[in-house]
């Protein structure tokens, strides 16, 4: 294998299926470094690099390229249902599989155009079954690898006003016009779902560098980070190295549990260079309307934000908000404890029952609001201040306590943003899903 099995965790030294790393990187000069990366890391031998390139979506197409040694080959696929995400499935997940066939393939590494959400891919690798594949019994791609690593490139000059920019891919040309997907979204994405993170270029001032860590450790604090002013093969010690110092407890591809503590790993609490976590709770619902209102003040000055609200028109439905740079969207995360019945109950999560325990309210069980905003140019008072005028002032509270059916008709800009799970095949209340609502205020 590539790495000493003696430096991995026991549960994955008797690991049998091929390791994928995945390498991700925004549009600019962080995409051109992501084939670079996998350029470096397909000198070890036994590694074998797969990129699916949607330059050609206008066409219908999407080309396929795949080096294995000195070997490269190219391929031209047809988009599967005018869908780009369906070809990538249908492609890759099969491809996969045949590649863990292969004796002589010790490691796949898969180079992402930011076009492809890494978190969507890994759920793909995970969920999705392979099947009509001669000699194996039908079932997901993860049954033949496993997600190593997701190793996130990040552009040192632009990240920073990426991730808070309101710019979409479209408009960058990195993805079709009907795709409204922010850059800053997929930044903080990446980012945050990387278990090592390379810093690629010269960010400037020492004090913009600074800041730019300061970030990232608050953003990924389990993640290592590399610093590098160009990526070659010479490097290629250096990224086995980054690979091999992964945290003891990383992702690897794993996806964010929306009940799970907000504060993951370790992150600095302090203010440094204007950086700052702020965390913000209560335990009475928010006012929609002046919820509506006050979420602009999560626009300036703000990297991500992201948490569990509790509306008090919505007392049944946790609902997830999360923002990054210049654009926010409220999904759904489930019912509350306290909304379900004894049985259903019984069958959450064991934690998140333990932690509900320990908070619980006789009278609206474990209903609250928990958010963490990660700020860079922002004043944490005046992000707490305007949250707390969007709470329910006492005479409101009472009406949620006494008088749920009048809280029902107040006016609910978030009334529409649950999906069918019926007509999706995806659960509510999965983080990112749902409305958008734009600086302006709109809710789209």
């Amino acid at each position: 294998m590539v790495v000493d099995p003696a430096l991995l965790p026991p549960g994955r030294r008797s690991d049998r299926r091929t390791p994928v790393v995945v390498v991700t990187g925004c549009s600019g000069p962080a995409a051109a470094g992501v084939e670079r990366l996998a350029a470096v890391l397909r000198a070890t031998p036994g590694t074998v690099t797969v990129r699916h390139d949607p330059s050609g979506l206008g066409e219908g197409i999407v080309h396929r390229t795949v080096h294995i040694g000195e070997q490269r080959t190219s391929t031209v696929l047809e988009l599967a249902h005018g869908c780009v995400s369906c070809t990538l499935r249908t492609d890759l997940l099969p491809l996969l599989c045949a590649l863990a066939a292969r004796d002589s393939v010790n490691r796949i590494v898969l180079e992402l155009d930011p076009a492809f959400e890494v978190e969507t891919v890994c759920r793909a690798i995970e969920n999705v079954a392979v099947t009509g594949v001669v000699g194996r019994v039908d079932g997901p791609a993860g049954r033949d690898v496993r997600v190593e690593a997701v190793l996130t490139c990040v552009d040192a000059p632009t990240w920073l006003a990426d991730a808070t920019g309101g710019d979409t891919l479209a408009e960058r040309g990195a993805a079709t016009v009907d795709d409204d997907r922010t850059v800053a979204q997929v930044a903080v994405g990446q980012v945050d779902f990387a278990d090592a993170v390379v810093v690629l270029g010269d960010s400037g001032e020492a004090v913009d560098r600074a800041r730019l860590g300061a970030v990232l450790s608050r953003l990924a604090p389990e993640a290592p980070v590399a610093w590098v002013d160009d990526i070659d093969l010479r490097a290629t010690a250096e990224v086995e190295a980054l690979l091999a110092h992964i945290s003891p407890h990383p992702r690897r591809g794993r996806r964010f549990d929306a009940h799970a503590p907000l504060l993951r790993g370790q992150p600095p609490l302090g203010t440094e260079y204007g950086v700052a976590l702020v965390e913000f709770a209560a335990s009475r619902p928010f006012h929609p309307a002046r919820l509506h209102e006050a979420l602009d003040v999560l626009f300036d000055g703000v990297v991500t934000a992201r948490g569990r609200i509790w509306l008090a028109t919505q007392p049944n439905e946790v609902v997830w908000l999360e923002s990054a740079g210049g654009g926010l969207r409220i999904g759904g995360a489930g019912p509350w404890l306290a909304a379900m019945s004894p049985a259903e109950r019984e069958q959450a999560d064991p934690m998140r029952r333990a932690m509900a325990a320990l908070r619980w309210d006789e009278q609206f069980g474990d209903r609250d609001i928990s958010l963490v905003i990660l700020v860079h140019d922002a004043d944490p008072g005046e992000i707490r201040e305007a949250l707390h005028w969007a709470l329910v002032e006492d005479d409101e509270l009472r009406l949620v306590e006494c008088a749920p059916e009048q809280v029902a008709h107040w006016e609910d800009p978030f009334g529409e943003w649950h999906a069918d799970p019926c007509a999706t095949g995806e659960p509510t209340g999965l983080p990112m899903d749902g409305q958008a609502k734009s600086p302006r205020g709109e809710v789209k």
